[in-house]
């Protein structure tokens, strides 16, 4: 029996009372309460129908018919733990590793991404001998405690928290806003040479690497496309010094690049990780995720004495969950689908480009696009509020779309995989309406002598964005064009 269904404020107050502070809402000021979706459409309480640009984790569409089908079929007939024999436990590991180039043939299943990424430290720190672990600048690969430690995106966050001593932060391998840009004659070698350079240091110190671990195309920091050659030179640096390179595909694999099946082959077939994680769209929304690696290397793991197992990882409705996201990907051309609706919606934002000259990129591959926002595009100021304005005037439009980066100046679109042409259409047709609204609010708001409360006012709000406030673009003061503001102290420059 469905129990009956809140009333939306309800929902808010019990949310408050029950569960932790920390748990973030998308637009926290005038949450959205979703009762329902399918494909690239979710539904709130009011029936009003929204476009996903935000999720991949529903990967081939909402509420998928078949990938539902097929776990209440195996639920109906047996769930369990994989210390059992089961067909679809060792069948699914099959057809992951068909995906993969060969020598990464041994899986291990697990739950999320999160622990996708502590059973490949695990593993890396196993198969070397060594602890220490170079990540990126703006990296994001978890959240729990082993993977906080090497997220720079999360524990710049924290203020009373120094960073590990056994892990290195490298340059973010970032072509627009990072140290080597694209008029750099190399980028790829330069900042493959920072990371040689960390592994230097470290030796001098008489530690040693166990991994370089990197999201195949950086998400949390801001839709990044790391130079081609770069992952090549780096795994170089990183086996030299006895080290192994983990490639982190939990937000981008699974076709989602369109030209590749994961993302960390845009570098070249001669690169290949030596441990891949994988998480988020592998379940469609289920619960699930994978450690793929070499034989060695899990014969390494093996030689600790101490067996591994998980309560749930593989159990046999993850897999035939995971067995129809995979059968979808295919009958659905859904790699295909990322590929050309994907090239079709960079040409339109390149197009926005060259009409608002608050965009400063676009950047991506297949449906995993980012728009990199700035109020100068020669010095690359990042045009925050302009960004978190964007993303909440695109909510009213019903569309919803985060903002993200180190900066939170980067709209991201990793939509579900059945996002259309159509979609596309609709989307940038808003961001351009929206866009041109912020260019003549910026032009009627023009003044060589602005009232004294005006000066006041626009200086308060540049103070608390400098100085990492929240700002909520709640209401108009319609008769100066103003922002009424809503502000609270955070150690990073950001808006929800």
């Amino acid at each position: 029996m469905t129990a009956a269904r809140l009333d939306k404020q309800k929902t808010i107050d019990l949310r408050k009372k029950h569960i932790g502070p920390s748990c973030k809402v998308f637009f926290s000021h005038d949450p959205i309460k979703i009762v329902q979706a399918q494909g690239q459409y979710m539904y709130d309480e009011k029936n009003d129908r929204y476009l996903d640009c935000i999720n991949n984790v529903a990967h081939v569409g909402h509420c998928h018919p078949e990938v539902v089908k097929a776990g209440a079929k195996q639920m109906e007939l047996l769930n369990t733990n994989s210390r059992f024999l089961h067909d679809n436990l060792v069948q699914y590991a099959q057809r992951l590793q068909a995906t993969l180039p060969e020598k990464l043939s041994v899986c291990y299943f697990v739950n999320s991404g999160s622990e996708a990424n502590d059973l490949a430290l695990r593993l890396a720190r196993q198969y070397t001998g060594h602890k220490d672990i170079i990540t990126l600048e703006n990296a994001y690969h978890g959240h729990i405690s082993s993977l906080i430690e090497i997220s720079p995106y999360k524990f710049h966050q924290l203020t009373d928290t120094e960073q590990s001593p056994h892990v290195h932060v490298a340059l973010s391998p970032d072509t627009y806003r990072g140290k080597y840009r694209e008029d750099h004659p190399d980028p790829a070698a330069a900042y493959a040479d920072n990371v040689r350079e960390i592994i230097e240091k470290v030796d001098d110190k008489g530690n040693k690497i166990a991994a370089f671990i990197a999201e195949s195309l950086q998400s949390c920091g801001g839709q990044v496309i790391p130079p081609p050659g770069y992952f090549q030179k780096v795994a170089e640096h990183v086996r030299n010094a006895g080290g192994v390179f983990i490639a982190d595909e939990v937000q981008v694999g699974f076709g989602r690049v369109g030209t590749h099946f994961w993302a960390f082959q845009l570098q070249g077939e001669d690169f290949v990780p030596d441990i891949v994680t994988m998480g988020k769209p592998i379940g469609n929304g289920h619960p699930m995720s994978c450690v793929i690696t070499t034989k060695e290397i899990a014969e390494a793991f093996m030689s600790s004495g101490m067996d591994y197992f998980n309560t749930f990882g593989g159990n046999p409705v993850s897999c035939a969950i995971g067995q129809a996201v995979l059968d979808v990907i295919k009958k659905e051309n859904l790699q295909a689908n990322a590929l050309a609706v994907g090239s079709y919606l960079s040409h339109l934002l390149e197009e926005q480009k060259e009409k608002h000259p608050l965009v400063g990129d676009v950047r991506g591959r297949g449906l995993f696009v980012g728009v990199e926002l700035v109020r100068d595009r020669v010095k690359r100021t990042p045009a925050t509020a302009e960004a978190q304005d964007v993303i909440y005037k695109l909510k009213e439009e019903r569309i919803l779309l985060s903002a993200d980066g180190p900066h939170r100046n980067v709209l991201k679109f990793k939509p579900p995989m059945c996002f259309s042409r159509q979609d596309a259409d609709l989307a940038v047709q808003k961001i351009d309406q929206i866009l041109t609204g912020i260019h003549v609010n910026r032009e009627n708001k023009w003044n060589p002598h602005p009232p004294l409360f005006l000066v006041i006012s626009q200086t308060f709000i540049f103070c608390l964005i400098e100085n990492g406030h929240h700002i909520h673009p709640n209401e108009k003061n319609h008769s100066h064009g103003l922002t009424t503001v809503k502000a609270s102290k955070t150690n990073k420059t950001r808006r929800t």
